[in-house]
């Protein structure tokens, strides 16, 4: 059985989770409307890559015997006024993300749960790689994004990005 904290803990994430896939979804419609079309790519797929996220830790809950509570999403209500905005906010957001699992994590830790610190060893490693991917963008954006011809090439490089869904055994 798990603890009530941890189940709190992971519904509160899956909650997080749909808003992360909201809130990118809204960044792939902002540079959409920009014409970034490959910018527009790689949040579509960051889209669908939370939305998974989300679906791995309700089946988690369900293989454990927990019903989940959904709670409202709340719609994201940023306004962009330029194109190194949304990258930025996607990065200061998967800080804020990286810090539920770990706040998971150490709830876990702390209650002896070997099997949610196992499951959460996995998000654990992609949030690494969540926040780097996103850093990235912003580095290149502040490398080259404000002049057309690099920001043409970073645009073309991230319409590059294809989905695979995760992999992760639960």
């Amino acid at each position: 059985m798990l603890d009530d904290k941890i189940v709190d803990l992971i519904d509160k994430q899956i909650n997080m989770e749909w808003y992360s896939a909201y809130l990118y979804l809204d960044i792939h419609d902002y540079y959409i409307d920009q014409e970034l079309n490959g910018f527009g790519n790689w949040f579509y797929i960051q889209t669908q890559e939370e939305r998974d996220h989300a679906m791995l830790f309700v089946k988690y809950l369900q293989n454990n015997n927990y019903r989940i509570r959904l709670f409202d999403v709340k719609a994201p209500d940023m306004q962009f006024s330029d194109f190194r905005e949304p990258a930025a906010a996607a990065f200061k957001h998967e800080q804020e993300v990286t810090a539920s699992i770990n706040n998971i994590y150490a709830a876990a830790y702390g209650l002896k749960d070997f099997r949610t610190m196992q499951f959460l060893d996995w998000f654990i490693k992609e949030q690494n790689e969540e926040e780097k991917n996103t850093e990235t963008i912003v580095k290149k954006y502040d490398l080259f994004g404000g002049e057309a011809k690099g920001l043409y090439m970073l645009d073309n490089e991230l319409a590059t990005r294809v989905y695979a869904a995760p992999t992760l055994v639960i």
